[in-house]
């Protein structure tokens, strides 16, 4: 056994686990950095092509969309990548750096070099393009992390609160930065200069990221920890066919992530928490503050969710917390019918009643997420005990490519919402007059959405057999047929 493996016995089920060590988590984990302060930026995308490029609402709509889906083929593509690159400095961190490079390069000249230069459609098109393929190679290459770093069902858990709070973290904070600091130093709104400023803050900020999961990874960026049971074989197209065929839990997986995904990206869209915040609530950075005030606490519903999962398996957190997301959701929603939203900037009832709704929705969101990361891992080792091979990348990738599919109409949704209620050639602002349509539209997309995801995952876990008991025999299975090969060998 290598000196740097740190396996511990499970005092449960008797299978001997692979931990990681809690720095090698915390930093993995500032991938956040790299994955969410990007994320916040892209949403503000359809300003860019607005802006800096002269693109129509409509005209936004799809071209995000279409590279949404071209996001998808990459996925499959980066799969056969990733099973390939083999140097002496590992896999993990030449693809992290790599892909980094390429998605910085290409948001810089998005937002800033190549903005309100008069270059049109096509420019914008292709440095999107260009940052796709960069993100896809990072953020694919990471979502193997967790699954690699250890097998252990009660600290994956415990990889996925440090994720799912740095994931909710990274963005709140950087919320705050663009709409109270940055934005009011350009004039409150939307236009060059702020999406200059923003783009270099985020990828310098990304960049520390990348830096911090390398040393994070770096023990672990060694092919004994991503070699699977049997003889490796050069990966096919069928390869991935086959793991969408035959692993059930992954098909089950795709159907909650991918519904909960299209809802999540879609109210995340800022033309979405513009209406909301700018124009419902009226006060775009006092409504910023108070979902980062509502949100700091809820990571402590994370770590009790890390808890309820490493006690009770990945499936039936996801269950368990879906359901509670729904019945708060539908008590937001009927707050928001029954007050007038533009209290809510006043210190008051309505305020504080705001904070604790958004207090414990946001908590059990946590818990559905860290559910989630955790049971992604579970499917890699599942696939490893069905086919005998350890593809990660295979199996995110599969995920990520039919996901992409399903939510890549995310922005066409939020931009051809505003668009049906007047808003085709300009987008909505801050400070702009409430009305009955926007109401209906943000409520619709904030609220309505999640709630049909939050349904179709429900329907997809009760077709799901790998709950935590399952879980122990596919560990066993894997340890006995790795002893066997080194006794065949």
């Amino acid at each position: 056994m290598s000196k740097n493996k740190k396996l511990s016995q499970s005092e449960i089920d008797g299978v001997q686990y692979r931990r990681a060590k809690l720095w090698q988590i915390i930093l993995v984990a500032f991938n956040a950095l790299v994955g969410m302060s990007v994320y916040s930026l892209i949403g503000m995308a359809s300003y860019s092509a607005s802006i800096g490029y002269g693109i129509s609402t409509a005209v936004v709509g799809v071209i995000l969309t279409c590279t949404r889906i071209f996001d998808g083929f990459t996925d499959p593509i980066l799969a056969f990548i990733y099973d390939k690159v083999d140097t002496k400095f590992g896999r993990l961190r030449i693809l992290l750096i790599g892909g980094f490079v390429i998605e910085a390069l290409a948001l810089l000249a998005m937002f800033d070099f190549c903005s309100s230069k008069g270059l049109g459609i096509v420019a914008f098109t292709l440095l999107y393009v260009i940052y796709v393929i960069g993100y896809t190679i990072t953020n694919m290459t990471a979502q193997t992390l967790p699954a690699i770093m250890s097998n252990d069902p009660k600290q994956r858990p415990t990889i996925g609160v440090w994720q799912t709070a740095l994931n909710y973290m990274v963005p709140m904070i950087l919320s705050i930065v663009l709409n109270m600091v940055l934005l009011p130093k350009f004039g409150g709104t939307y236009n060059q200069e702020f999406l200059s400023a923003a783009v270099k803050l985020i990828v310098l900020i990304a960049a520390v990221g990348i830096a911090l999961v390398c040393i994070g990874i770096s023990e672990y960026d060694k092919p004994e920890y991503y070699h699977g049971i049997k003889k490796e074989e050069p990966l096919k197209m069928k390869d991935m066919v086959a793991v969408l065929r035959g692993n059930k839990p992954l098909q089950a997986y795709i159907a909650a992530a991918a519904s909960d995904k299209i809802a999540q990206q879609t109210a995340a869209q800022a033309v979405i928490t513009t209406m909301l915040c700018g124009i419902l609530i009226g006060n775009m950075g006092m409504a910023t503050m108070l979902s980062v005030v509502s949100m700091l606490p809820s990571i402590v519903f994370a770590i009790f969710g890390a808890r309820y999962a490493g006690k009770h398996g990945s499936k039936n957190a996801i269950v368990t917390w879906t359901k509670v997301s729904m019945v708060i959701a539908v008590v937001m929603l009927v707050f928001f019918i029954v007050i007038d939203p533009s209290t809510i900037a006043n210190f008051g009832i309505t305020m504080i009643l705001y904070v604790v709704f958004t207090l414990a929705l946001n908590g059990a969101k946590m818990c559905v997420t860290t559910a989630n990361a955790s049971f992604m891992a579970d499917i890699i080792d599942y696939e490893l005990d069905r086919s005998g091979r350890y593809v990660p990348a295979v199996v995110t990738g599969t995920y990520s490519f039919i996901d992409k599919l399903i939510s890549s109409v995310s922005a066409l949704i939020a931009t051809g919402a505003v668009a049906l209620i007047g808003y085709t050639s300009t987008m909505p602002q801050p400070g702009e007059p409430a009305t009955t349509p926007i109401f209906v539209v943000t409520m619709a997309v904030y609220f309505g959405l999640p709630l049909v995801g939050w349904i179709i995952t429900l329907i997809a876990m009760k077709t799901c057999k790998l709950d935590k008991a399952e879980m122990v025999e596919v560990q066993k299975r894997i340890v006995a047929k790795k002893e066997e090969l080194k006794k065949n060998a």
